[in-house]
């Protein structure tokens, strides 16, 4: 065994050694790879940075430290109420009168887009520098229209609740106090040119070279369709109908997805029907045979794969049933394991919103009906559990099994191990009829709706049907828990009158105090305060 000899330093020893050592250099690090935004020179550098916009955007939709956080983007719109198990954060969110400047949900969401922009301006930068020679033209690209695609989905989403927003190209490595609201219009057109970029140089669906996951799968990573359907409602919201209709038509032409339209997957051989199925853990990625998928935020049980998830998702628990309150029943998998009811679906969902025999309303993906199910309760066993007043509002509400899951190793369901589906085919074609009915070609979007309906076996519908209230009608039918339904409301500048319309009379929290102001949210006073150097201007009806 080699032995080490034991060195002792003097303290003058030391000193003169780091004062020498300091003056050459000696201790000064030159980093040749970095996985952290901080020196972005090679491909491991940017492929490092690149993977964490997917993780931040993940955590934005995990955001567990407000358990309400989903329910804030549902409650107080046409499709959903507030109920008994409210966590707090979703309460302006249906009485509007509370809705100030320092709302903590506006706060939360403009922090985290700007953060997220940030991060892609990082990669863009460099990506950019004629200095970043260790990554070829291609990968620059590549990883460019990467980091594009995010910053134009995160303004997006600013310019759609927020309105005119500060426009920050350039990485902001120092504090900033000088901020100013933008034109909206030069925010659409970063939008658009990100996107167009990012369509172009984005990877094509199979593409040879595409990144693997643990099981050798290819992950769900950016692609040019991606770009191609997010600019389709930028476009819709921006007023440019045809321009929406043309890149929404691209993706469905493209002959890259389809419908779902048969049993598959881990349920295929159990009860279920083939609309449900594309919402069961293992099968909503391309690779599980989710053919309609075109973006997916992939998560992992974290029990069996360190660092799998981010956070603790609460959308379960906002959208299920409370059911294990009910004396007699169990937590299943059949019954969406663990749920607490923050939301209940709005009467008009319930009782109003689809046709009879419509696939999209069936058991396996609303849960109206609870049957005892707990063996220590022998004489209720395989009974209806009866609706008894304020059960029907949370416990046995009925309830969407989308974000339905059992783990046995979360049996108290605090967190969710589920993909997120952003993007997938049947929205596509919702986006396309926006686009047909806003052009006038109500026969086209007629076509557009019947091909979801056929799919649904729902029954079809005629060109004299088609108008901007039928569509959204149909993108609840199609997407009810899956889209940002305030977001959609405040994009087709419908929020207050269908709320109103259609969602005014709920008994435990009914909507009170919503106007035309909340079209937009408020611009969060910590920022207007911080920004001293800048005036950032408050959307009108807000103080300050």
């Amino acid at each position: 065994m080699k032995k080490y000899s034991t060195i002792i330093i003097s303290a003058g020893v030391l000193l003169a050694t780091l004062s020498t050592s300091c003056k050459k250099s000696f201790l000064n690090e030159k980093p040749y790879s970095a996985y952290t935004p901080v020196t972005l020179t090679d491909s491991l550098g940017f492929e490092a940075s690149a993977i964490g916009l997917y993780q931040y955007t993940t955590g934005i939709l995990t955001y567990s430290g407000n358990q309400g956080w989903p329910a804030v983007w549902a409650v107080g719109t046409d499709v959903a109420n507030s109920t008994a198990q409210q966590e707090g954060i979703e309460i302006p969110y249906y009485n509007y009168g509370q809705l100030t400047s320092s709302d903590n949900a506006a706060k939360y969401i403009w922090g985290k887009y700007y953060a997220l922009i940030n991060n892609a301006n990082i990669i863009i930068a460099s990506a950019e520098d004629p200095a970043t020679t260790k990554i070829g033209i291609t990968g620059k690209r590549q990883v460019e229209a990467e980091a594009k695609f995010f910053r134009a989905y995160a303004y997006n989403h600013l310019a759609t609740l927020f309105g005119a927003v500060p426009l920050v190209t350039t990485p902001v490595t120092t504090p900033r106090t000088d901020f100013v609201r933008a034109p909206l219009t030069d925010v659409n057109a970063l939008i658009v040119s990100d996107l167009t970029y990012a369509s172009t140089y984005l990877a094509d669906l199979n593409a040879v070279g595409n990144k693997v996951n643990l099981q050798g799968k290819p992950t769900s990573r950016a692609n040019k369709y991606m770009a191609m359907q997010l600019l389709a409602e930028a476009y819709l919201r921006m007023g440019k109908n045809d321009l929406a209709e043309q890149q929404a038509q691209a993706v469905i032409s493209s002959g890259k997805f389809s419908l779902i339209k048969a049993r598959y997957g881990v349920r295929a051989g159990g009860a279920g029907d083939y609309y449900s199925d594309m919402f069961v853990y293992g099968n909503q990625r391309r690779w599980q045979n989710n053919s309609e998928s075109i973006w997916v935020l992939e998560q992992e049980n974290p029990s069996t794969v360190a660092g799998g998830n981010v956070d603790n998702a609460q959308q379960r628990r906002v959208w299920g049933a409370a059911y294990y309150q009910v004396p007699g029943m169990a937590i299943c998998d059949s019954l969406g394991g663990r749920s607490i009811a923050r939301l209940r679906l709005s009467n008009w969902v319930i009782y109003g919103l689809y046709q009879a025999g419509d696939m999209r309303n069936s058991q396996y993906t609303f849960k109206r009906r609870f049957y005892y199910n707990d063996p220590a309760y022998p004489a209720l066993l395989g009974k209806q559990v009866p609706y008894n007043n304020s059960d029907t509002l949370f416990r046995i509400c009925p309830a969407i099994l989308k974000w339905g899951a059992f783990d046995p190793n979360d049996t108290f369901g605090y967190a969710m191990i589920k993909d997120f589906i952003m993007m997938r085919l049947g929205e596509t074609y919702l986006l396309l009829a926006e686009a047909q009915v806003k052009q006038g070609k109500t026969t086209e979007a007629a076509a557009s709706i019947n091909a979801l309906r056929t799919r649904a076996n729902a029954p079809l519908v005629t060109a004299a049907q088609m108008t901007l209230d039928f569509v959204l009608d149909e993108r609840a039918r199609e997407l009810i828990g899956e889209e940002n339904r305030r977001e959609t409301l405040m994009r087709t500048g419908t929020l207050v009158t269908r709320a109103l319309s259609l969602n005014s009379n709920d008994a435990v929290h009914p909507i009170t105090g919503l106007t035309a102001t909340n079209l937009l949210l408020p611009i969060p006073l910590s920022e207007i305060q911080l920004n001293k150097d800048g005036k950032l201007d408050q959307n009108p009806g807000y103080n300050p």
